[in-house]
């Protein structure tokens, strides 16, 4: 499996669709990150993707059959008060989540170096992009 980071052309902002959640990770902030794969160029790919927790909510809704019964775990993580919670859906008893007929606008992110923090100057030409995106947007395709 291949990292979505490494196959972007650009740092635009850009579009992916057959959303597979494999694990879903946060703690008392409203930061969460979600592990997840993609159908991407010919090939699966696995990508970070960062949001807040308002936004998972909206995630988890749009998994169909399975939006009750994760809504329901992510409360019982929340109520357990154990930081970090790690939800895992990458197991034969416990699939990752399907997000069908969704697409996520996803934005690059690049780390931060000491020559950012320090200098004015330009960093490299071409920074490596980190595996983490943050969503820009979630779209859902109706059915006419």
């Amino acid at each position: 499996m291949k990292l979505l980071s490494d196959s972007i052309a650009d740092d635009a902002d850009f579009f992916v669709e057959q959303i597979h959640v494999v694990a879903i990770v946060f703690d008392n902030t409203d930061d969460v990150t979600v592990w997840a794969t993609t159908f991407f160029d010919s090939d699966t790919h696995f990508f970070h993707l960062a949001l807040p927790f308002k936004s998972l909510d909206t995630l988890l809704s749009l998994a169909h059959t399975r939006a009750a019964d994760l809504q329901e775990e992510v409360a019982d993580a929340l109520a357990a008060q154990e930081w970090p919670a790690l939800l895992e859906y990458n197991s034969d008893e416990r699939a990752p989540v399907l997000l069908p007929s969704v697409a996520l606008k996803l934005s690059v992110t690049y780390p931060v170096t000491e020559d950012d923090e320090t200098s004015d100057e330009e960093g490299p030409d071409d920074p490596q992009p980190h595996n983490i995106f943050y969503l820009e947007g979630v779209f859902v395709r109706l059915d006419t």
